[in-house]
């Protein structure tokens, strides 16, 4: 983690058709058939990526090495691939075992199996296949376990630990090989069973302090607003549980009253949000590059291998990849687990800051290691559980424009402002869909409306 505030030895701190009547004495005309139903949206479409501010773009480009085209290229292919990834992740069941993107652009997409029976179907979907050994199911109770074992033993040396999707292995990251070989055998596995990478990083919490704007906990630490979010009539923004507890009093980046910590977790996970008082608007903007700003569309969470981007109130607009999903950090405050890592910089002031995937929101600055003058590695907290854990609704820049489409009459029922994980089954207008990618039902992203995002069952 990145240095904390010295004083602190503690966590602190999103026409009906018009009907025109052709009222004329003598007109008896027949009514014309409606207009045939266009095509659904593309995956692109439904998520944004087609139209890229130029603020993700411009980020993009510097950052990744990539030519205006060649950005706005690689966003579009990641928004398809991840439905692609989806189907086939439901299609696969038990046998798949991840999907990554790879190439400047995002234009392969790789989903692995356990079978060679899966080949082509995975290549009819336009994707490369590869046949491994375990699958994602299988890699994931491994990691379970080390999961368990944190709280048994010191990770003090055994900082990181993940599963690596495209080299179908769990990894744990150590100053030493005995530090990781007894974290392995304390989570009762064998050697083969885990990889290991030795370094020197640790990573540790950037909580020095709008989406990423400054503010400040308690008159002292400095942290950086993640998401404007909604709870009922209550506005406020999601950002990172070791910046505040429940309770703790925070002021805006012009030292304004702004707001309270309303719930915190960390360690465990790192989530928090801040109710704000009335002289504070949410809105579904983040802090771009030079001042502009990036308006959120959904939380779509994106595959490994996309490009993200993140802003905060130290170091501004930076961006780079995701390289895992689902990895546990041992920060010296305690283990934190689900994190996304990635090859975005950070420094101390950014944490609770917001990662951006194109318009979709992804997550909350946690920790890293390095700066972003050498570059580094950070770690974010996925927006999805945050939203669903504490009961929050992302501002979004569709919300307002018309009322949710809710449908009761039983748990199962689609419903705009649900969280829903890659799977998740749910009924909307007397259909069953199931769904392709975890994400925060927007009101106008209904079932039939977004094949990206559901399959008809």
């Amino acid at each position: 983690m990145l240095h904390r505030h010295a004083a602190i030895g503690r966590r602190t701190a999103l026409i009906a058709a018009g009907t025109l009547l052709l009222s004329g004495i003598c007109s008896t005309a027949a009514a014309e058939p409606p207009p045939a139903a266009g095509p659904p949206p593309s995956a692109a479409q439904t998520l944004g990526a087609d139209k890229p501010s130029a603020e993700v773009l411009r980020a993009l480009q510097r950052d990744l090495g990539l030519t205006e085209q060649q950005a706005a290229t690689r966003l579009v292919n990641e928004a398809e691939a991840g439905t692609r990834a989806g189907r086939l992740r439901l299609a696969l069941g038990e046998r798949f075992a991840g999907a990554w993107l790879s190439g400047a652009t995002s234009a392969t997409l790789t989903v692995a199996t356990t079978s060679k029976a899966d080949v082509a179907a995975i290549q009819g979907q336009g994707a490369k296949a590869a046949v491994v050994k375990a699958s994602l199911v299988d890699l994931t109770a491994v990691k379970g376990k080390l999961d368990k074992a944190a709280s048994r033993v010191s990770s003090r040396n055994t900082p990181l630990w993940y599963v690596d999707v495209p080299n179908n292995r769990v990894v744990v990251e150590a100053t030493n090989r005995e530090a990781a070989a007894a974290f392995v055998k304390t989570a009762g596995l064998d050697a083969e069973q885990v990889a290991v990478r030795l370094t020197a990083n640790r990573p540790h919490l950037m909580a020095n302090i709008t989406g990423g704007d400054a503010y400040y906990i308690d008159g002292t630490i400095r942290c950086s607003v993640g998401f404007s979010v909604t709870k009922g009539q209550q506005q406020g923004f999601a950002t990172a549980g070791h910046c505040g507890d429940r309770g703790a009093r925070t002021t805006g980046y012009n030292r304004a009253d702004q707001g309270t910590f309303q719930a915190s977790v960390f360690p465990g996970e790192d989530m928090a949000w801040v109710a704000v008082n009335t002289n504070w608007a949410a809105t579904p903007d983040v802090r771009g590059e030079g001042g502009e700003t990036v308006q959120i569309g959904g939380s779509v969470e994106a595959l490994v291998g996309a490009s993200v981007c993140r802003s905060g109130s130290t170091t501004g607009w930076h961006c780079g990849t995701i390289q895992q999903h689902g990895t546990s950090v041992s920060y010296a405050e305690g283990v934190v687990d689900g994190l996304t890592r990635t090859t975005v910089c950070a420094e101390p002031g950014d944490s609770g800051g917001p990662y951006v995937s194109g318009a979709q929101g992804q997550g909350l600055t946690s920790g890293g290691t390095g700066d972003c003058a050498s570059g580094g590695t950070t770690f974010y907290q996925p927006l999805n559980p945050v939203l669903g854990a504490f009961g929050l609704t992302l501002k979004t820049a569709s919300t307002g424009a018309g009322a949710p489409d809710q449908e009761g009459g039983g748990t199962d029922s689609w419903s705009a402002g649900r969280v829903y994980p890659v799977g998740a089954a749910v009924t909307h207008d007397g259909v069953r869909y199931q769904c392709l990618q975890s994400h925060q039902a927007q009101g106008a992203w209904t079932p039939a409306d977004t094949p990206a995002l559901w399959q008809r069952m």
